[in-house]
């Protein structure tokens, strides 16, 4: 699969902390150009998780975007999105049996083992990181920096997803380093610019 080379990632924790709503972060990301994003909603009720998936995808009707949920491949199923499982959560194999052949399954990924591993599996993209620090996981792995991006295109022919602390400044040369797509949360959240634009900007570098 081809992936597009900005990966937006809708926080639920992240915006709640700038008091911005789902549907009007979803809209910036929409009017922006953006094509990928995932929900993430670490504490939010079954009910609330599919309540804003449902959000977003009225957002974005229309557009050939490729909308992915985070950890629940039971709520992805419901939602029609495909899904992303950390190393910890259920296994590639088990997530592919639940959302079937036709949805897009990721995998985090922090070690070499653990990326072999997805590249065998039935995921279709490999995630690796975090590349530089971040604020948006409190039990966040050890940073890998550009190298671990480069050891991990070695081991993967998969796509590739970096994150982690990318920053306007930093996406090209995560890029250059090895990486197809950059996922970025908090970097889309900068004060005293509308997300969209600051969408735009990632685009723009990473065309």
């Amino acid at each position: 699969m081809a992936l597009s080379p900005l990966y937006a990632i809708v926080d639920r924790a992240t915006l709640d902390a700038r008091e911005m709503s789902v549907v009007e972060f979803a809209r910036e990301l929409r009017n922006a150009g953006v094509t990928l994003l995932q929900y993430r909603n670490k504490a939010g009720t079954p009910e609330e998780v599919l309540r804003a998936a449902t959000e977003i995808s009225r957002v974005f009707a229309g557009v050939d975007a490729t909308l992915i949920l985070n950890d629940r491949a039971d709520l992805a199923l419901l939602a029609g999105w495909g899904v992303h499982v950390g190393h910890l959560d259920l296994a590639p194999v088990d997530a592919r049996r639940v959302v079937g052949a036709g949805s897009v399954l990721g995998v985090s990924t922090h070690s070499d083992a653990q990326i072999v591993a997805a590249d065998a599996s039935e995921a279709d993209y490999v995630a690796v990181g975090p590349v530089f620090a971040t604020s948006t996981k409190a039990d966040a792995e050890p940073v890998i920096g550009r190298e671990g991006v480069r050891r991990a295109r070695a081991l993967t022919s998969k796509p590739l997803v970096a994150i982690g602390g990318i920053t306007r400044e930093t996406a090209r040369s995560v890029i250059e380093a090895g990486a197809d797509s950059v996922a970025v949360i908090s970097g889309l959240l900068v004060k005293g610019e509308r997300p969209g634009k600051v969408a735009e900007d990632f685009l723009e570098l990473l065309r």
